[in-house]
């Protein structure tokens, strides 16, 4: 089926763009792959909806595209701005190399953890349900081996959105107000770190949670 074959190759862009959101220098940098990445997951949801006659996730393909690609890329920008963007500040506990063969490792072990599933309605769906999970440990990876509080926030939001799109694929009917709860945390996650990091560089001058520590005591 053409709509399954979008779906999967679709899911390859979302862990393309994962990898790049972890390995840009410049945080706006990432919040605008960020955005692209969302983007393409709205075209997730609307094949979906389209192959599953699933009139559900025309709904969630509307707000993702309002809340995802426009609003948190925007709150983003907005702090940012108003620090000057400190690239300088996003260095990472480990090496490129490292962070980039972890994220391989996650990948590979995705794909092999949902081979033994034989649901009939995610059977072809199959690689695009790899990507989901591996999409939230991607996400955890970045939270993980970043230095930077935006780009960490930006990691919670990339694990937001492969919850999504596992949702998406498994529970396209589930009640609105689980599409709600999935968006509103997403920018309620953005706002809350973009204030905290505002206030932590006003009064340190950096982002770097690892100079953070002269907090203590």
């Amino acid at each position: 089926m053409a709509g399954e074959n979008i779906v999967n190759t679709l899911a390859v862009l979302l862990i393309i763009t994962s990898l790049l959101v972890i390995g840009v220098k410049k945080p706006s940098h990432s919040a605008l792959l960020y955005s692209i990445q969302s983007f393409v997951l709205v075209l997730i949801f609307l094949t979906l909806a389209i192959g599953m006659s699933a009139k559900p996730l025309f709904i969630w393909a509307g707000t993702a595209l309002i809340t995802k690609v426009i609003l948190v890329p925007l709150i983003l920008y907005r702090a940012l701005s108003k620090m000057g963007d400190p690239n300088g500040q996003s260095r990472e506990w480990l090496s490129p190399t490292v962070t980039l063969l972890l994220a391989a490792v996650i990948i590979a072990i995705s794909f092999a953890a949902v081979e033994p599933f034989h649901l009939q309605a995610i059977i072809k769906l199959k690689p695009a349900l790899a990507v989901s999970l591996a999409h939230f440990f991607l996400g955890l990876l970045c939270i993980l081996t970043q230095r930077n509080i935006l780009k960490q926030a930006l990691g919670y939001c990339l694990m937001e959105n492969g919850s999504h799109l596992t949702l998406a694929m498994m529970a396209f009917n589930a009640p609105e107000t689980v599409e709600i709860g999935i968006l509103t945390d997403a920018i309620f996650a953005i706002l809350i770190m973009s204030v905290i990091g505002m206030q932590i560089f006003k009064t340190m001058n950096t982002l770097d949670t690892d100079k953070l520590t002269a907090l203590k005591g």
